[in-house]
């Protein structure tokens, strides 16, 4: 460490190395030197503890290879695919990636775009599940590129991928249909969100194709979550002891309906068939394994992260919007039989 009293400077680093200041400089900032010149100087920074200020270099040069990507819950199976996939595509361009968790509150949410000004992070992606006026004037301003994962209006001006949940609830219930079930309750996610309304538009859609009329009481909203399934599927249980299967808005709630079913010693599916959606882990790891619609977590994390990257580099495209198309995955807790490929499903797209 530097006996006087101070951080190591450029000087005092190329004093204990013997080396001229302008080498030092070479060498910290990467601009190559003679290897026995790296070395000592290599060797005096350790020596003097000294720690590079990678946030003042970056912010020299414009950028600081730092990404930010905000979502509702980072314990949410889906968004931990999202995340492993946006790092795929921008690890190797040398980006480190900031996780931010909103708790889906708006407000969080709007503070991390507003957070883009003080130049501590290159670009955003953000994951919102309600989008307010307040949300599209935030992201109209922002100082830096964002790209959303979730549905905006048609007019809004910033890049964006979104699911299919319409369609993709539609496959999970005409399966449902398709094996006999007609008493088919549904365990959603709070109304007021974007994906919450979708589901319960495909819901209430296939029940109608199918001629039967949508009972409200039939359906459920609650948090998303294992422990909130399992309590919302106590509750239609006890008030609808008929029900043969449950559609559940995510795949956390379809394993806490799977819960309740084995608490009231209900065989799944023979006695009630289970389906969740995102076709997380758990749906895998589940017994029986879950039947489940994966609206394609992954993918939608890497489009999101390549169009990230296409607008830091400068490409001036025109507003894109991708949507990726949802596929049935059914396994035992619909069919009863594991699959032959060790409980990997049969998937089914959209016709």
């Amino acid at each position: 460490m530097t006996t006087s009293g101070g951080p190591p400077t450029v000087e005092t680093i190329a004093a204990r190395a013997g080396v001229s200041i302008a080498s030092v400089s070479r060498v910290l900032n990467g601009h190559g030197a003679r290897p026995n010149t790296v070395r000592r100087v290599e060797q005096a920074a350790a020596e003097l503890g000294y720690v590079p200020n990678g946030v003042a270099r970056s912010l020299k040069g414009g950028r600081t290879r730092q990404l930010t990507f905000a979502m509702p819950d980072v314990g949410n199976p889906a968004y931990v695919s999202m995340v492993r996939q946006i790092q795929t595509v921008t690890k190797p361009l040398g980006y480190r990636l900031l996780l931010h968790s909103t708790d889906a509150v708006a407000e969080d949410e709007l503070a991390v775009v507003r957070s883009l000004a003080d130049r501590t992070s290159d670009g955003l992606i953000l994951c919102p599940i309600r989008v307010t006026d307040a949300h599209l004037e935030v992201l109209a301003r922002a100082a830096r590129p964002v790209v959303v994962i979730g549905s905006l209006p048609d007019a809004a001006a910033v890049d964006s991928v979104r699911a299919d949940s319409v369609t993709g609830t539609l496959l999970a219930v005409r399966h449902l249909m398709e094996r006999g079930r007609r008493r088919i309750a549904f365990i959603n996610g709070p109304s007021d969100t974007v994906p919450g309304r979708n589901r319960r538009i495909g819901y209430e859609t296939a029940l109608c194709e199918a001629g039967l009329v949508p009972d409200p009481a039939l359906t459920v909203t609650t948090d998303f979550g294992i422990e909130a399934g399992a309590l919302a599927a106590h509750r239609l249980l006890d008030a609808h002891p008929g029900i043969d299967a449950v559609f559940c808005a995510n795949d956390q709630l379809a394993l806490g309906a799977a819960h309740a079913a084995h608490d009231r010693d209900l065989r799944i599916p023979d006695d009630l068939a289970v389906v969740g959606m995102d076709d997380s882990e758990l749906a895998r790891a589940g017994h029986p394994a879950l039947t489940s619609v994966d609206l394609g977590s992954a993918e939608r994390g890497g489009i999101a992260a390549r169009m990230l990257v296409a607008r830091l580099d400068g490409g001036r495209h025109e507003v894109r919007c991708e949507t990726v198309a949802p596929r049935l995955v059914v396994r035992e807790s619909t069919t009863g039989a594991r699959s032959r490929s060790a409980g990997a499903g049969v998937a089914v797209g959209v016709s």
